[in-house]
């Protein structure tokens, strides 16, 4: 049982460590899961000596108004009979304190390092270990003393602040609460009590201190005033003997047999007193603690997943030197460009757009062309007789044959660099996408930027070459015409006209028609060759390079970059960068968190 108040006080302090003292924030708090009691009681309520009997020692500080300005986190450990006593605090490891009126001015020196040398009360925890065969294993809380005036130096809110930050604590459900209030004030007036009545122990201070006559039976016996569990009665010492430097071991003694022979508690003796108390608390917390380990175990797991989550989306962070630097812009690059490519290839959405392209729009398109413009009767006589000159052809007009098939074809090109383009607009449509699934690229805007830019510029240079060679595709179909085509029409003499009747005669309507219609089908066996060597070279040299080749120019000017670019590349929001810090300390303590609780576990 031991192990699981020891367990608690290593993440408490593991906790404080790395920021988590429980305040509301974006992060998860590991803090408010765990079991603690908080002690809670107006000044002069007497919390101070309540806290000095259950440790045996004078620590703490002492004075006029508001002493206790930061939550002191108290953990017990008891030795073995016959050890040395000593006290540890957090914020000064390995440092281990013997003499106890040096753990009392620490304490007022690390409260003064927080807020000032003013009255300021803060939220952040003094933890403060104490190791002594006299104390039970056992964690305490101290709070700010309740008060209801601001002493000099103090803002007016201080009231309000000092029950606030004591609410943020006693409103937590795993909370147990210690009230102290003293038996010579009435209970109702009571700061301590009236803050909370459920899960509170209540502790009955300076009942030696009441007018004679009046005792505090009824409420110890829980009959005026009942709270959650037993009141438990105490007996302090006293101001003169604390000036007189009382023992403690003698002021334990001393409070025994006052509860043992005064009349009015005799009755209740057996469960009054500071060792009673020290003891039903350490006793009460383990049990607590118990109850709560499966669902601090599921809490963890599943805050770390969370944790690990956050941080995996937020990215890595950035290394110092140039060659991480370096390797970090590849590394991201490579992440992008293996993106790209599954876009191409079909492993992601996209790429099939590009097919689309080859085996809708570009049929379609060269369907739309209207040849009949560039074959109709008044344009083929037009250049049949002007590709003669003055001199009529003596077979066929191949002069006029080439000019109406060039003509007819050129009108192609329209289409192929409309196909070039549609691919270059798709291929850049999948730069942006690729960027955007690139979390790694999302945490660096300025490399988001560059990338992207250097992507859409090798898009443009490969669009640029492959429209060069897509549109060649077609002037090499008019520089040189298909000759076995011509070879396998039919053979008619009246092609040739007959030599008696004049040229224009020569030029009838039927002749023409019937070149027309050479020509037509001649330009749709060039349409139907260029629909599939269209295709093959805008993949060639647009979609076959954006595999291979995307950044390489990038890649190139990157390694002539200084190092001060090379950082502008990698500056990311200075929110991400502390997020991404806070996240990592909270990782770090959930995990610790978690390897505490295994280690127990698998002790038992």
């Amino acid at each position: 049982m031991e192990n699981l108040i020891s367990l608690v006080n290593k993440i408490q302090r593991a906790c404080t460590a790395l920021g988590d003292h429980g305040e509301a924030s974006a992060l998860p708090t590991l803090w408010d899961s765990l079991p603690a009691i908080a002690v809670v009681g107006g000044q002069s309520s007497g919390k101070s000596s309540v806290l000095e009997s259950i440790v045996g020692k004078d620590f703490l500080p002492r004075g006029s108004g508001i002493v206790t300005r930061r939550p002191l986190v108290l953990q017990l450990h008891k030795l073995e009979e016959g050890s040395r006593e000593y006290a540890e605090f957090l914020h000064i490891p390995r440092k281990r304190f013997t003499d106890f009126a040096a753990v009392r001015k620490e304490i007022q020196d690390e409260t003064d390092r927080e807020t000032g040398r003013t009255k300021q009360i803060s939220s952040v925890p003094i933890h403060l270990s104490i190791y002594s065969p006299n104390v039970v294993n056992l964690t305490l809380i101290d709070l700010p003393g309740l008060t209801k005036v601001a002493v000099e130096g103090q803002p007016d809110s201080i009231v309000q602040d000092i029950e606030n930050m004591v609410r943020s604590y006693i409103e937590k459900p795993n909370c147990i609460i210690l009230a102290i209030s003293p038996a010579n004030q009435d209970l109702a007036t009571s700061d301590a009590i009236k803050i909370s009545r459920e899960r509170t122990f209540g502790v009955l201070t300076k009942i030696d201190l009441m007018d004679k006559g009046t005792d505090a039976a009824d409420i110890l016996e829980g009959k005026s005033y009942r709270l959650k569990f037993p009141w438990i009665g105490v007996v302090n010492r006293s101001q003169a003997d604390i000036n007189k430097n009382v023992d403690m071991i003698a002021a334990r003694r001393r409070e025994r047999e006052y509860f043992s022979t005064t009349p009015e508690y005799k009755h209740l003796a057996q469960r009054m007193g500071s060792e009673h108390l020290a003891k039903m608390l350490s006793k009460h917390l383990e049990t607590v603690i118990k109850s709560r380990i499966p669902g601090i175990q599921s809490l963890i797991s599943k805050t770390v997943l969370e944790l690990e989550n956050e941080l995996s989306r937020l990215g890595k962070p950035i290394a110092a030197d140039a060659g991480g630097k370096l390797y970090t812009i590849m590394e991201i690059c490579r992440l992008f460009d293996q993106i790209y490519k599954e876009h191409l290839d079909g492993v992601r959405p996209g790429g099939d757009k590009i097919y689309y392209v080859f085996d809708n729009q570009l049929p379609a398109a060269l369907k739309r062309l209207q040849f009949d413009k560039q074959l109709s009767m008044e344009n083929i006589r037009k250049l049949i007789t002007e590709a003669d000159g003055y001199q009529p052809h003596l077979i066929a007009p191949e002069q006029g044959y080439r000019r109406l098939i060039e003509s007819s074809v050129v009108t192609i090109r329209g289409p192929a660099e409309a196909a070039v383009d549609a691919v270059h607009a798709l291929l850049k449509e999948l730069v942006h996408k690729a960027i955007s699934e690139t979390p790694e690229l999302k945490q660096y805007p300025a490399l988001r930027a560059e990338v992207g830019n250097a992507a859409i510029e090798s898009l443009e240079r490969m669009r640029d070459t492959s429209k060069k060679a897509t549109l060649q595709l077609v002037d090499m179909e008019c520089s040189y015409l298909t000759v076995d085509f011509f070879r396998k029409l039919p053979q008619d003499v009246d092609k040739g006209g007959n030599p008696t009747h004049s040229i224009f005669d020569r030029y009838n309507d039927s002749y023409l028609r019937r070149i027309g219609t050479t020509v037509l089908s001649y330009v749709n066996m060039v349409c139907a060759s260029l629909r599939n060597s269209i295709p093959k070279s805008i993949v060639y040299c647009q979609v076959r390079e954006a595999k291979r080749s995307l950044l390489d120019h990038f890649f190139t000017e990157l390694g002539k970059l200084e190092q001060k670019r090379l950082s502008n590349l990698l500056n990311e929001d200075p929110a991400v960068m502390e997020r991404r810090s806070a996240l990592a300390k909270r990782l770090e303590l959930y995990r610790s968190a978690q390897s505490e609780i295994d280690a127990v576990a698998w002790s038992k």
